[in-house]
């Protein structure tokens, strides 16, 4: 036997818990589920392969089979191996995406094939049994994200285009490459073989065949999988708009207590949070988090409780209509609802530059992400603002970047960064902190190259060198969705509670409208504060559909006539 047919024989070892093998008695809890069979396999057969959608749970009972990208391919890569008492699948299996991986049978066995639908019942029903599946789960999809695995994108790191989709792929935490057309000398042979024009790129590749021509972040989301149909005319218990900390804590809860839930969110699950390199204040998670983790954990977490996430779809305007609340989507369609929570958060503030549009999307960034690291690797860039979020930025950068110059309009650090950070900052050699400074200009061609900066003590001007900016200046809310359907406070943030006249709290103007997190009046913005929140409002939502229902009775109970024999 030749040393690559024994390696595809040879069992993939297990890596942190991401490959698990069941015990005798939770294989028995899962050939008990209803629709639950086990069967014969034959040696190269095929139990799924990449882009087939609600793809089956697999228990290897016997023999061996492989996970392999690109089946049949050139480009053919066996990923794992995995044999008697393993279970295959990774985070697509309960998310509902399509599959990003097939799985071959090498060695002929038995497995045993359970309904998607009861597995995801068993993972809520049985702690130890969720605990397990959802981390090796978690696990996987985070090998996968490293490995490159799933769809490529080809495309300039020069275009927006490019840029947006990397982003989009990158915050829903979707396994993929990137393939550069200025530094990967294999592109250009690539798109030969594949019939596409540089001029067509950025491109997608999808399981080895097919191919998206530069689409939209919807048109991708609907080719993975990834978003959830909304159905005309359906009545949900719980509309919640935004998928950030305090969105995905109302879906939690809404779905854990009962209720029909269905969460929006125009990009990704995470919000604003989601691009934080690092939380560290975070309760429970005494070595910090990534704002991607904690999103990642949360959205799967809702999703066990049955909560609907449906990415991208983006809410465009808030009416009542026929007792219940209405949401008009972009795409034209439309979302009833008996309650609604606001979540939809903020967006950061942009510098008031000339040529800043320009920039934006090559040079110019909103969040410090992997994504944007691996294109700054070895330059020089440039943070602006004295927040705890360029804080953070500032020392993840450092990591890749030649040097980080943190730009600062106040006269120190103290005034709006937390002490932890300023010290770490103060530690690490190559961020350079410029206070009393203003960013006044941006040079460059297609690229960004070099920042002119205003020192607002001297009125002195210079430059410094800077391959990419990261904007930390403050957010605005994004509410311009919803025109004058809720009371806004003279910044634009959503009021609540008493100042309306609401009864409950976090009640806005429109009965059974709430507010939480960030874009909410008055709101304390910590990731923390946003949970607590979004947990809150449910508590509140059961409030008010008890008392809708109270009102709906005493409206339709008929009345004993004034003259009626209560004897009779």
């Amino acid at each position: 036997m030749s040393r690559s047919v024994a390696d595809e024989l040879r069992e993939t070892p297990d890596s942190y818990g991401a490959y698990p093998r069941l015990s005798a008695e939770q294989i028995e809890l899962f050939a008990r589920a209803r629709g639950a069979a086990r069967r014969r396999t034959d040696a190269g057969e095929v139990l799924y392969r990449e882009g087939d959608r609600d793809v089956d749970f697999f228990v290897v009972l016997d023999g061996t089979i492989a996970v392999v990208e690109g089946l049949g391919s050139r480009g053919e890569r066996t990923v794992g191996v995995h044999g008697a008492g393993r279970f295959l699948g990774e985070l697509s299996v309960v998310t509902g995406e399509t599959a990003f991986l097939s799985a071959v049978v090498r060695v002929p066995g038995e497995v045993l094939r359970v309904p998607v639908e009861q597995v995801r019942e068993l993972v809520t029903q049985d702690v130890a049994i969720g605990d397990l599946i959802l981390r090796a789960f978690l696990l996987r999809r985070s090998l996968l994200v490293g490995l490159g695995a799933g769809f490529r994108i080809i495309g300039s790191r020069y275009s927006p285009d490019t840029r947006r989709l990397r982003e989009f792929a990158a915050r829903n935490r979707l396994p993929h490459s990137w393939i550069d057309l200025e530094r990967d000398a294999a592109a250009e042979g690539l798109l030969r073989e594949l019939g596409i024009g540089p001029e067509e790129t950025p491109v997608v590749i999808w399981h080895g065949a097919r191919v998206l021509r530069n689409p939209s972040n919807e048109k991708l989301a609907e080719a993975i999988g990834l978003r959830a149909p909304v159905e005309p005319g359906e009545l949900h218990d719980l509309a919640v708009v935004g998928a950030g900390p305090a969105g995905l804590a109302a879906a939690v809860y809404g779905a854990s207590e009962g209720l029909d839930t269905i969460t929006l969110d125009c990009v990704a699950t995470g919000g604003q949070a989601s691009t934080s390199s690092r939380i560290e204040n975070y309760l429970g998670f005494p070595a910090g988090v990534t704002g991607a983790e904690l999103a990642e954990r949360a959205t799967l977490q809702a999703r066990k409780f049955g909560a609907r996430i449906t990415v991208p779809a983006r809410a465009v305007a808030l009416e009542e209509r026929d007792g219940h609340h209405v949401l008009a989507l972009a795409d034209g369609e439309e979302l009833h609802a008996r309650a609604v929570v606001v979540a939809s958060g903020v967006h950061y503030r942009k510098l008031p530059l000339q040529r800043l549009e320009e920039f934006e999307g090559t040079s110019v960034h909103y969040a410090a992400t992997e994504v944007e690291a691996q294109l700054c690797s070895g330059d020089p860039v440039a943070v602006v603002g004295g927040g705890n979020s360029a804080g953070q930025a500032a020392l993840f950068l450092s990591r890749r970047a030649e040097h980080v110059h943190l730009l600062v309009r106040e006269p120190s650090l103290a005034q709006g960064m937390s002490r932890y950070l300023v010290e770490r900052l103060e530690r690490t050699g190559n961020v350079e902190l410029h206070t009393n400074t203003e960013v006044r200009g941006l040079l460059g061609d297609a690229w960004l190259e070099e920042l002119e900066l205003l020192d607002n003590r001297t009125g002195a001007h210079n430059r410094i060198p800077a391959r990419a900016l990261f904007v930390f200046i403050g957010a605005e809310p994004r509410t311009q969705w919803l025109g004058r359907a809720l009371a806004l406070d003279e910044k634009g943030f959503v009021v609540t509670g008493a100042a309306t006249g609401a009864e409950l709290m976090l009640e806005t103007s429109m009965s059974g409208v709430f507010a939480v997190g960030d874009v909410r009046s008055g709101a304390i913005r910590r990731v923390a504060t946003a949970v607590g929140e979004g947990s809150m409002a449910v508590r509140l939502v059961h409030e008010h559909l008890a008392r809708d229902e109270v009102a709906d009775r005493l409206v339709h109970t008929p009345k004993r006539p004034a003259h009626a024999d209560v004897t009779s």
